[in-house]
C-alpha cells in the first residue's frame, strides 16, 4: 500500500512535464531510481526495466549460465544410478567330473551396491553443485542489468549533449545576426562574425562526433540484448535528480549473490565430506552362479545331473583408506578457503558501496554547483543582450559567456549521467 501511494505521489509531483513551469525548473523531480527504472520518462521512451527484462531473455552469455544450471540439475539423476552389472559365460573345455556328473559350463550374474545412504549422498551433493550454478545466473543477470544500465546511460548523456550543442548552434546564429546588424551600424566588425561562425563549426564538429560515439554505444547496447545493432535505442528526454537520496543499509550487502555463492559452495563441499565418509564405507554385492552338470551314464547316483545353482554375497572393503583421510582433510581446508573469499569479497563489495555513496553524492554537489554557475551565466547573458540595445555589445565577452553555459551544461548532464550510473552499482550491490 506505501509502495502505490509512493508511486501516485511521484505521479502528481511529475506527470510528464505538464507540470513543469518556468518556476520551478530548479526544483527536482521528486522521483526515485528504482521507480526510474518501472515507468520510464513519463511514458516518452521504452522504460529502462523492459530493456533489462529483453536482456535477461535475449543474452547469449546468461542463457549459457543457464544451460550450466540445467546440466548441474541433470547430473541429479546421473549419480542416481547403481554400478554396471556383471554377466559373464565360460564353458568347460575339458569337462571336469563330479559324483552326480561333468560340468559343462558356468554361467554368472552379479551386482554391487554402495552402501546404505551413498546414492542419497551422491544426489544431496549434486544438487547442492546445482544451486551453485544457480546462483551463478543470478550473478550473471546482476552483471548484465548493470551494463545494460550503464550503457543507457551513456546513450542518455550522449544524446543530452547533442541536444545541449544544437541550442548553443541555434543561440550563435542568433547572436550571428545581431552581429550582422551591428556591423550595419558600425559597431562591430566582420571579425566578429567571423568568431561567432568558427564557433559555430566548432560546436557542430562537436556535434558530429558524438553522433559517432552515440551510434557505437546504441551498438554496444544492442549486443547486451542480442539484437541488430542498427536498432534505435529511445532514452529519456530528460533526466533530473530526485529530491533526496535513498538511504541504503550495509548490511543488504550480506544478501548479494556474490556471497551467497560462498554460502552454496561451503554447502557443496559439506555435502561432498558426507559422500566421502559413505564411500569409505564397504560395498556390498550379490550374485548368482548357474553350472548345468550332464548326466552319468555308467552310474545313477542321487541328484544325478543336477544343474548347480549358487548364489553369493561379497563385500568390496577398503582397507587402505588413506584416499578417504586425505579427501576430508582437503575438504577442511576448502571450507576454510572460502571463509577467506567470502571475508575478502565481502571486504571489495563494501569498498565498491562506499565508493559508489561517494561518488553519487559527489554527482550531486557537482550538479547543483553547475546549476549556480549556469543561472549566473544567464543573467551575464541577459545584461549583455540588454547592452545591445545601447550599441555597447562586446562580441568577445558573449563567445566567452556562450562557452561558459556550455561548459557547465555538459558537466551538469556528466553530473547526472554519474548519479544514475552510481545508483545503478549500488542497485547491484544490495539489490
Amino acid at each position: 500500500m506505501k509502495m502505490i501511494m509512493l508511486i501516485s505521489k511521484i505521479f502528481i509531483l511529475s506527470d510528464c512535464d505538464e507540470v513543469t513551469s518556468s518556476a520551478s525548473k530548479k526544483t527536482y523531480k521528486y522521483t526515485y531510481l528504482s521507480f526510474l527504472l518501472l515507468i520510464g520518462a513519463c511514458g516518452q521512451s521504452q522504460n529502462l526495466q523492459s530493456y533489462i527484462q529483453e536482456a535477461e531473455a535475449n543474452n547469449p552469455n546468461l542463457q549459457a549460465y543457464e544451460l550450466r544450471y540445467n546440466i548441474a540439475q541433470e547430473k541429479v539423476n546421473e549419480v542416481n544410478a547403481l554400478p554396471n552389472t556383471t554377466l559373464s559365460a565360460g564353458y568347460f573345455v575339458s569337462e571336469p567330473e563330479t559324483r552326480t556328473g561333468a560340468q559343462r559350463a558356468r554361467f554368472s550374474i552379479s551386482q554391487m551396491l554402495p552402501w546404505f545412504g551413498t546414492i542419497t549422498a551422491r544426489e544431496n551433493y549434486a544438487s547442492a553443485m546445482a544451486e551453485t550454478e544457480f546462483v551463478e545466473i543470478a550473478i550473471a543477470k546482476r552483471k548484465l542489468s548493470l551494463a545494460v544500465a550503464e550503457s543507457y546511460y551513456q546513450l542518455y548523456a550522449f544524446k543530452a549533449e547533442q541536444d545541449v550543442l544544437l541550442k548553443n548552434i541555434r543561440l550563435l546564429k542568433s547572436y550571428e545576426q545581431l552581429a550582422l546588424t551591428s556591423v550595419e551600424v558600425g559597431t562591430a566588425s566582420a571579425v566578429d562574425i567571423l568568431r561567432l561562425q568558427i564557433r559555430q563549426n566548432e560546436l557542430q564538429q562537436q556535434k558530429e562526433i558524438l553522433e559517432q560515439e552515440y551510434l557505437a554505444e546504441q551498438a554496444a547496447f544492442n549486443q547486451l540484448l542480442n539484437r541488430k545493432e542498427s536498432i534505435a535505442v529511445e532514452v529519456f528526454s530528460e533526466l533530473l535528480l530526485p529530491m533526496e537520496d535513498l538511504t541504503y543499509s550495509g548490511d543488504s550487502l550480506k544478501l548479494n549473490p556474490e556471497l551467497l555463492k560462498y554460502d552454496r559452495l561451503y554447502a557443496s563441499i559439506a555435502q561432498s565430506e558426507l559422500l566421502n565418509q559413505k564411500e569409505g564405507a564397504p560395498d556390498i554385492g550379490f550374485g548368482l552362479d548357474y553350472v548345468p552338470v550332464s548326466e552319468r551314464l555308467d552310474m545313477d547316483p542321487a541328484d544325478n545331473g543336477k544343474d548347480i545353482l549358487m548364489p553369493m554375497v561379497s563385500l568390496s572393503i577398503p582397507i587402505f583408506n588413506h584416499r578417504y583421510a586425505s579427501v576430508s582433510k582437503q575438504n577442511e581446508l576448502r571450507q576454510q578457503e572460502i571463509e577467506f573469499q567470502k571475508k575478502e569479497r565481502l571486504n571489495t563489495l563494501q569498498t565498491a558501496f562506499a565508493k559508489a555513496v561517494s561518488q553519487r553524492k559527489q554527482a550531486r554537489i557537482r550538479f547543483e554547483t553547475q546549476e549556480k554557475n549556469l543561472d549566473q551565466a544567464r543573467d551575464a547573458e541577459e545584461i549583455l543582450t540588454k547592452n545591445y540595445e545601447t550599441g555597447t555589445i562586446d562580441f568577445n565577452d558573449v563567445l566567452d559567456i556562450q562557452e561558459l553555459q556550455l561548459k557547465f551544461q555538459t558537466n551538469q548532464i556528466e553530473s547526472v549521467q554519474m548519479y544514475y550510473r552510481q545508483s545503478a552499482i549500488i542497485n547491484y550491490l544490495i539489490r
